[in-house]
Parts: structure tokens; C-alpha cells; sequence
């Protein structure tokens, strides 16, 4: 099958290159060139195997939510030249990701269950279950680590380390709140609960704007609405939209990503079936019929997409 397992390009006036686990950044004066890989990523670790269509599938999901919200919140991007590709500002990133959480899941419910009720500052009521509603969404920031795994913290601190001041702390959770109730309302009308999500932000030219991507399945997390009440009231998992299934199928065949564990090697059919989870998470997500981009010629594809844009 064939997939983007990574690019090699270098365009003119490219001053730096960034390869993510999904993403492959190439910085130009002035603007970022993304160009979204098929890579795909569980516990911490890039699997050998990519998965035909998921960059595609990522970057237009992202390119879906920044189009709708950009009359909210000024973001970076400027265009999609190409189905893998987003161009637009290069901003200075804030260290910080803004996790924003309406119900009690992941991360927070693990910290519920071990007893915490404060989560980053942040007072979580008793007698919750997973899954539950927050009374109100709650903000429960995060650093970005250059190496290793981010931390939570609090307001207090951000403010104390003078991370950010406190009127540019006032503008992201503005902003973050209000990304977060338009990406709620687009959710519900598609039958679908966003449960939690993070969003990350920069500077450029002085002013604060939304960067990265927002409201994927590689930084989100989606509840299926119809049942949800009646899933809750008896104490049921809830159905969700997530990479899940890959993470468990790595667990099933002895790899967590600890030390000393081999990563398996995705077999055809389990790879099919992973490119057709994320192209029903696309058309659930966005409610548009997905379209497959050709792979034929996919580097000269991508290339002549980008110079086109920048006129190169």
C-alpha cells in the first residue's frame, strides 16, 4: 500500500526543518510550510508501518475547524495548496498547552481515581463518575517540554514563572473557552460529544493566534451522543472516537512501549482496517463524504503544490 512515510524536500529560503511524529515542518522566512505525514503514533513511539491517508485525513479535519473559527480566533493558517499540506504564519510558540476538559475522562480521571480533586489548580467536585459533565468546562493547562513529557500547572504558576502575563493569560482562556463551545456546538450537530480537547497558541506581530491543529482525533476526544445518558445512568463505557483500537491492538500483540518490548509489525489487513476507522472518523467528524487523494507521484504532487502557492 502506499503511504507518506516522510518528506525530504528543501524549498528556497527554507532556513529550518522539523520532523513531529505526524507533522514535517519546513520553516521559511516568514511562514511554516506543514505537510502532514501518514505516520502514525501510540505510547510515545512512531509505528514502522504508515497508514495510507491519515495525513490527509488530519489535515483536513484541522483545515475544517480553523476555517470555522477563524472569525472567533485569528489562527495561523493561510492555505491548503494540497490535500497534506497547510501554509501559513510562523508565530512564536507559547509554552503552554491549554487542555481544556468538559467531562471527566482520561488524564483527569485518572488523577480523580487516585483520590485528587484539584487538577492544575483547578477544584473538581466529589461524587463524579467517568465520564460525567463538569459543571462548567475547566481549563487544565499544560507545559511543553522540549524533551520529555509536559506537566500540568496551575494559573498561579504560569504567572508566578511569568510564562505569560496575566492580560495574555485572560486572552487564552478566552479564546481557548470560545474555540471550545464553537467546537462543542459543531460536534453535537454531527451527533458527537467533544469531551476534551488542547489547544496551542503563539505570537505573531504582537498578537496572540491559534497555531498547530485543533479538534482531531490526535488531540481530541469524542463521545458518541445518542445513548451517552443512558451509558452513564448504568455506569457503561462510553462509545468514543479515538486511535484507541490501535493502541489496543498494540497491547494485544505485547507492546506498551516500555523498555525492552518490540514493536510489531501491522499486518495488511489491520492497516486496511485502520485506514477505514480513520476515514469513518473523518466523515463523522466534519459530515463530508472523505475524497482519497492519489498517491501517484505524491513528492511532485506535494512539491509543485507548495511552489505554486509561494510562487517559487
Amino acid at each position: 500500500m502506499s503511504a507518506i512515510r516522510e518528506t525530504n524536500f528543501n524549498f528556497p529560503g527554507q532556513v529550518d526543518f522539523y520532523r513531529g511524529k505526524v507533522r514535517d515542518v519546513y520553516f521559511l522566512q516568514d511562514k511554516l510550510v506543514v505537510i502532514a505525514s501518514d505516520r502514525i503514533s501510540a505510547f510515545d513511539h512512531v509505528l514502522p508501518r504508515a497508514i495510507p491517508y491519515k495525513g490527509q485525513i488530519l489535515n483536513q479535519i484541522a483545515q475544517h475547524f480553523l476555517k470555522a473559527s477563524g472569525h472567533i480566533v485569528p489562527n495561523w493558517l493561510e492555505a491548503n495548496p494540497d490535500p497534506n499540506v497547510s501554509i501559513g504564519k510562523k508565530a512564536k510558540p507559547i509554552m503552554l498547552e491549554m487542555v481544556i476538559r468538559g467531562y471527566l475522562a482520561g488524564h483527569a480521571w485518572r488523577e480523580y481515581q487516585a483520590g485528587k480533586r484539584v487538577i492544575c489548580g483547578v477544584p473538581m467536585p466529589d461524587g463524579m463518575k467517568e465520564g460525567d459533565a463538569f459543571p462548567k468546562p475547566i481549563i487544565t493547562p499544560a507545559t511543553k517540554a522540549e524533551e520529555g513529557h509536559d506537566e500540568d500547572i496551575s494559573e498561579a504558576e504560569i504567572l508566578e514563572r511569568g510564562i505569560v502575563s496575566e492580560d495574555d493569560w485572560s486572552t487564552l482562556t478566552r479564546y481557548s473557552m470560545d474555540l471550545f463551545y464553537l467546537g462543542s456546538k459543531m460536534a453535537e450537530e454531527e451527533g458527537l460529544i467533544l469531551v476534551d480537547t488542547k489547544y496551542e497558541f503563539g505570537v505573531y506581530e504582537g498578537e496572540i493566534i491559534l497555531i498547530d491543529e485543533i479538534h482531531t482525533p490526535d488531540s481530541s476526544r469524542y463521545y458518541i451522543l445518542d445513548g451517552y445518558d443512558e451509558r452513564q445512568e448504568k455506569g457503561e463505557k462510553q462509545k468514543q472516537l479515538s486511535k484507541e483500537f490501535v493502541r489496543e491492538w498494540l497491547m494485544d500483540n505485547g507492546f506498551q512501549g516500555k523498555e525492552g518490548q518490540v514493536m510489531p509489525i501491522m499486518p495488511d489487513d489491520f492497516a486496511n482496517k485502520v485506514t477505514d476507522r480513520y476515514i469513518e472518523l473523518y466523515e463523522k467528524i466534519t459530515g463530508k463524504t472523505f475524497q482519497k487523494a492519489s498517491y501517484q507521484d505524491v513528492d511532485n504532487r506535494i512539491e509543485n503544490a507548495v511552489y505554486e502557492y509561494l510562487q517559487l
